[in-house]
């Protein structure tokens, strides 16, 4: 982060204290899933060489999560070149999840529904996955950092109270720092990260642009699941559609996560489920890059599978090692 980024999210008080403590569209999409045990393939990973880990999700013509692929079903692609696929698994991993709520004060009648579909997705935890809540209006607030406890994480959500403008780009730049911090080093600290995103409207008061965001999320391994509340409000009003739509696309586009716009909040608790269900149906799938340069360029990065009519979906590439 550079210098004049670090005193403006300074200035504006934005919780860095509490963070640093811490140690429709078919709703019906995903529905049952192919029963299978694990697949799993021995890591070959060379010593001293950077791990490329990318948690995919693999749908059928229908959008429901395929479950039962081999190891030999996947083939990944950098820069439009074959790579040895190292690690493929179905186990899953441990779960470190950003829950980002909106509490601007166009949220007010929505907030008590928000409150109960986020709760929801608590409860989908299990014990060795950990959760932090955020919620943002004119300012960002951690309200819960890190942890298993699904009765903290209850606490803070339950506490959320609209009021302020819409620091969407700023919440979202704060939880990608944190996640970061735990991004992979090896095969055996491998965990999923998300955030799950929820506004109402166009960013209004954040000190960092949709670019810096973007940027940041493009050299995290965290997938970033979006829902955009419609505004009820007429056409050209600005809140809810435009750039705000462009953004959360984007992000989520980018990261391997997914964009919903529900035209009502009373669909919320389905969404979360369902994200829910998509994030216990990935595969793990790791390689090391057959390109050793460490030069810091971007690498596209595509993931596809044999299984006919199946579609794979991962972040779309990272940033290889400076020197």
């Amino acid at each position: 982060m550079n210098a004049a980024l670090l005193t403006r999210l300074a200035g504006a008080a934005l919780a860095w204290s509490a963070l640093a403590a811490a140690d429709p569209a078919r709703l019906t999409a995903g529905g049952p899933q192919a029963q299978a045990p694990p697949v799993q393939r021995e890591t070959t990973f060379r010593s001293g060489v950077d791990l490329v880990a990318l948690n995919v999700t693999v749908t059928d013509p229908s959008n429901r999560y395929l479950t039962d692929l081999a190891p030999e079903d996947f083939l990944v692609y950098e820069n439009g070149v074959k790579q040895e696929i190292g690690y493929v698994s179905r186990t899953n991993l441990s779960l470190s999840v950003a829950l980002l709520l909106d509490s601007s004060a166009s949220m007010d009648d929505k907030m008590r529904t928000t409150q109960e579909a986020a709760s929801g997705f608590v409860q989908s935890l299990r014990p060795e996955d950990q959760a932090q809540v955020i919620d943002f209006d004119s300012r960002v607030n951690v309200l819960a950092p890190f942890t298993s406890s699904k009765a903290d994480l209850e606490k803070a959500i339950a506490s959320t109270v609209a009021g302020g403008s819409t620091s969407l780009y700023t919440a979202i730049y704060i939880a990608l720092r944190e996640l970061k911090k735990t991004e992979t080093r090896g095969i055996e600290d491998l965990r999923r990260r998300a955030v799950i995103v929820l506004s109402d409207g166009e960013d209004t008061s954040s000190l960092v642009s949709y670019d810096e965001v973007l940027e940041l999320a493009k050299r995290t391994e965290t997938a970033i699941y979006a829902i955009g509340i419609r505004s009820k409000e007429p056409a050209g009003s600005g809140r809810g559609s435009g750039q705000a739509d462009f953004a959360l696309r984007q992000l989520t586009t980018q990261t391997g996560g997914r964009v919903f716009f529900p035209s009502s909040a009373d669909e919320l608790k389905a969404i979360y489920a369902l994200i829910s269900q998509e994030l216990s149906s990935q595969y793990l799938v790791g390689y090391t890059s057959s390109d050793q340069k460490r030069d810091g360029a971007w690498r596209r990065i595509n993931v596809r599978t044999s299984r006919p009519g199946a579609t794979a979906r991962t972040r779309m590439g990272y940033y290889a090692p400076g020197t």
